[in-house]
C-alpha cells in the first residue's frame, strides 16, 4: 500500500500533529491526495516553544486545518513521577484528548506520523497508540526516516531537515521527578545554544541532588565550536545551572 491508496481508502482522518518532520509531511500527503484532514496539536510543558510556532507555520503555508489544544500534562497520574513508562501515560493522555476533540468535530480515524524506521518493540508509547487504535500511515507504507526528508524536501516543506527533537521530558532521567521550573530552566538553556547556532544537542539533567546540574550533549563535530565558545555558554547557562558537563562521547542524530 502506498499514501496515495491509504487516503483514498481513508478520505476523513484526524492527525496527531507535532509540528515535526514526519506528521508534518503526512499532513501535506493527505492534502496531496484529496483527503479531508485534520491537525490537531496539543501544547503542553513537554513541548518547547518553537514547536507550536512550526507546527502554526506549517500548517499555515499548507492551508490546513489546525486546532491547538490545551493540557496540563504533569497533573496527568505518573506523568510528573517520571517512571519508566512515563511515555506511556503521556501518550495516553494526549492521544485521548486529541481522539476525544476529533469525534466531536466528526472524525471517526485518528493517525500519527510514525515512520517505518521507528522502533515498534514494546515502547511505552507505541502501546498507548496501539491501545487507541491510532493508524500509522507512513510505518504502515514503509516510509522511513530518510524518505520522509527526501519527500519532505521534494515538496518543499521547511521541515525535511529540522532535527528530530523529542520532548523535554526526555532530558530528565527516569525516576527523577519532573517539574515546570526544570522544564522552564531546560528549554531557556536549549533555546540560548540554539541563538548561538548549534543544532542537534540536548541539556540534560544529571540527576545530582540539587537538580542543577547539567550534562550537554553535542555531535562529535561541533565540539571544536563548543570549546572555543566555551565561556559564552557558560555565561548563557550559569544562571540556571550550577555544574555544566559536557558530554565527551558525543551525540548521535535522529535521537531523543
Amino acid at each position: 500500500m502506498d499514501l496515495q491508496t491509504f487516503f483514498k481508502e481513508n478520505p476523513v482522518a484526524a492527525l496527531g500533529f507535532s509540528g515535526g518532520v514526519d506528521s508534518s509531511y503526512l499532513l501535506y500527503a493527505g492534502m496531496h491526495y484529496g483527503a479531508k484532514i485534520k491537525a490537531y496539536y496539543v501544547n503542553a510543558a513537554f513541548q518547547p516553544a518553537f514547536e507550536l510556532e512550526d507546527a502554526k507555520r506549517l500548517a499555515a503555508e499548507l492551508g490546513a486545518d489546525l486546532t491547538v489544544l490545551e493540557t496540563d500534562i504533569l497533573s496527568v497520574p505518573h506523568v510528573a513521577e517520571n517512571p519508566s513508562n512515563r511515555c506511556y501515560y503521556c501518550k495516553t493522555a494526549i492521544f485521548s484528548l486529541i481522539k476525544e476533540t476529533a469525534i466531536k468535530d466528526g472524525y471517526s480515524i485518528l493517525l500519527d506520523g510514525t515512520n517505518a524506521s521507528d522502533d515498534s518493540g514494546d515502547r511505552p508509547g507505541m502501546r498507548a497508540i496501539k491501545e487507541l487504535s491510532v493508524r500509522s500511515p507512513l510505518k504502515d507504507c514503509g516510509i522511513t526516516k530518510n524518505d520522509v526528508r527526501r519527500l519532505s524536501k521534494e515538496a518543499g516543506l521547511f521541515t525535511w531537515d529540522k532535527p528530530a527533537y523529542a520532548c523535554l521530558a526526555t532530558r530528565v532521567p527516569t525516576g527523577t521527578a519532573i517539574t515546570e521550573e526544570a522544564l522552564v530552566r531546560i528549554e531557556r538553556a536549549e533555546n540560548a545554544l540554539f541563538a548561538m547556532g548549534f543544532t542537534d544537542f540536548r541539556v540534560r539533567l544529571t540527576g545530582g541532588l540539587t537538580g542543577r546540574d547539567a550534562k550537554l550533549q553535542f555531535p562529535a563535530a561541533q565540539f571544536p565550536a563548543v570549546l572555543e565558545r566555551r565561556e559564552e555558554i557558560i555565561t548563557h547557562l550559569q544562571a540556571d545551572f550550577d555544574t555544566i558537563l559536557l558530554d565527551l562521547a558525543g551525540r548521535r542524530t535522529e535521537k531523543g
